[in-house]
C-alpha cells in the first residue's frame, strides 16, 4: 500500500479500542482515575507489567490519543504530551542533564526558554553555552567532556535566524551529542524532523496544533535514533528496555513526578486542531510570504526579515530544509520605537497580541514585551532593536490584511 501523506495519517489514526457508539472523534475522559477488574491487574498496572490507565495525571486515554496522532504522522518513536511548550523543554533537559553537564545552544531563543538555559537551571549546576549555531566551528569549540546536548530553534524567535541542520547533526554524531530541536516555528506540516537527523523534537502545541489558539500544551518526540546505551543517565535503563530507555527514564521519573500533564480537554482540542493543520498551515504561510514581499517594498519599513525572501543571509538554508514558505512569523522594523507603536495602534484589523499562529494575524513589539525583563544590552546582544514589530500571520483573507496594513502605514 503507498504510504498515506499526513491529513490522511492524521484524520484516520485508529483508535485502541472500538468506540461503543461510532464516534468519530476519540471520546475526552476527563476523569482522574480508572478501575482495575481486579487487585491482581492493579498491581500489574502499577508495576508496569501490564498496559493500561491507572491515573491521569500519569496516563489518559485522550492524552494518549493525541499522542498517538502525533506519532502516526510523525513516524516518531515516542512522543510525550505535556502542558506546554515550556514544561515540554524542562522536562526534556531535566531528563537529559545532571549537575556539572553543559548544553550548546544560543542566546537567540524565545525569551522563556533563554531565562530557563540563564536563571532556571542554575542553581541545579546545569550550564549552557552560548554561541552561534550558525557557525558550525564555534559549536564545536564549545563541546567537552560535560557537553550532553546541542539544543536549538528550527527558525528562531523572533530573530528568524535558521542554522544548517545537516552540519549540526553532523557534530552531534561526531561527538555523541543529543541533538534537540524546537519546532514550534516548522510543525510537521512544514518539516520532518526525523529525516535531517535530529534524534528529540519539542514544540510549543499552543501554536499550530491546538488550531487557532483554543488551548496550551507541549510535545516532546523522540526519533529513536540516539544510543542511549552510551548515555550516563540512560545507560542503566538500557539492558531492561533498550531504545526505549530514555522514554522510561523521561516518563517514571520526570514527567510523572513533575507532574506537567496536559489535560483531557486540551488533548480533545489539540487532536482536533491537527485534522485541519496542514491547510491552516498553508493558508498562513502564503499570506505570510506575500506580506513580507509587500511590506519590503514599502518606503515606510526600514527593513523586514523572513527567510522566504530572497534577501534574508538564511534564504538557501531555509528553502532546502523547509519550503518557498518557511514560516508564519515575520518581523519587520520601523523608523522609531514611536512610529511601531503608532502603527500597531492605527490597526483595525491585526490584534495586538502575544502568541503565535492563531487564526487570527497578531502583532506585538518584542522589545518593551517579551524581552522586557532583560537590559538594553542584553536585548542587544539577543538581536532585537526597539524599531522591530513581530507579525504571526494568520489565515485571514489576504486582501483584508494588506488593506490593514496600507491604512496603518500611511
Amino acid at each position: 500500500m503507498k504510504k498515506r501523506n499526513l491529513t490522511t495519517k492524521l484524520l484516520h489514526t485508529p483508535f485502541p479500542v472500538k468506540d461503543p457508539h461510532g464516534s468519530l472523534n476519540f471520546p475526552i475522559y476527563e476523569n482522574v482515575a480508572f478501575e482495575a477488574d481486579s487487585a491482581e491487574e492493579l498491581e500489574a498496572a502499577f508495576k508496569g507489567e501490564k498496559s493500561r490507565h491507572i491515573y491521569s495525571r500519569i496516563t489518559n486515554p485522550t492524552v494518549a490519543y493525541f499522542e498517538s496522532k502525533i506519532q502516526h504522522a510523525t513516524d516518531a518513536f515516542a512522543v510525550t504530551a505535556l502542558s506546554s511548550g515550556m514544561a515540554a523543554i524542562s522536562n526534556l533537559v531535566m531528563a537529559l542533564g545532571k549537575a556539572g553537564d553543559n548544553i550548546i545552544t544560543t542566546r537567540h531563543l524565545f525569551g522563556n526558554t533563554l531565562s530557563l538555559f540563564e536563571h532556571t537551571l542554575k542553581p541545579y549546576e546545569l550550564s549552557a553555552r552560548f554561541t552561534d549555531l550558525t557557525d558550525p566551528q564555534k559549536v564545536v569549540e564549545q563541546i567537552d567532556s560535560r557537553t550532553i546536548a546541542i539544543f536549538f530553534e528550527t527558525i528562531t524567535n523572533p530573530q528568524l535566524e535558521v542554522a544548517d541542520i545537516k552540519a549540526l547533526s553532523k557534530i552531534a554524531r561526531e561527538h555523541n551529542l543529543v541533538l534537540v530541536a524546537d519546532t514550534t516555528l516548522t510543525p510537521p506540516s512544514i518539516f520532518d524532523a526525523g529525516k535531517l537527523g535530529i534524534d528529540i523534537e519539542v514544540l510549543s502545541s499552543t501554536k499550530y496544533i491546538s488550531g487557532g489558539g483554543t488551548s496550551v500544551g507541549g510535545l516532546i518526540m523522540d526519533y529513536g535514533t540516539f544510543d542511549w546505551s552510551t548515555f550516563d543517565k540512560a545507560r542503566p535503563l538500557f539492558e531492561e528496555h533498550g531504545p526505549s530507555a530514555f522514554n522510561v527514564l523521561l516518563r517514571k521519573q520526570i514527567f510523572r513526578n513533575m507532574g506537567a500533564c496536559l489535560s483531557p480537554q486540551s488533548a480533545y482540542m489539540q487532536s482536533l486542531g491537527l485534522d485541519t493543520l496542514d491547510l491552516r498551515t498553508e493558508r498562513s504561510t502564503s499570506n505570510a510570504l506575500e506580506i513580507a514581499h509587500y511590506l519590503e517594498g514599502h518606503a515606510a519599513v526600514k527593513e523586514v526579515h523572513y527567510p522566504g525572501l530572497k534577501s534574508s543571509p538564511f534564504h538557501k538554508v531555509a528553502v532546502q530544509q523547509f519550503g518557498e514558505k518557511p514560516c508564519s512569523m515575520l518581523t519587520f522594523d520601523l523608523g522609531s520605537k514611536k512610529e511601531c507603536y503608532a502603527f500597531m495602534n492605527r490597526l483595525t484589523l491585526v490584534r495586538r497580541s502575544t502568541n503565535l499562529q492563531d487564526n487570527k494575524t497578531l502583532i506585538i513589539h518584542p522589545y518593551s514585551t517579551i524581552f522586557s525583563e532583560y537590559t538594553p544590552d542584553q536585548i542587544k546582544a539577543m538581536g532585537i532593536k526597539d524599531t522591530m514589530i513581530r507579525l504571526s500571520v494568520g489565515i485571514e483573507d489576504i486582501e483584508d490584511l494588506i488593506e490593514d496594513f496600507q491604512q496603518a502605514l500611511r
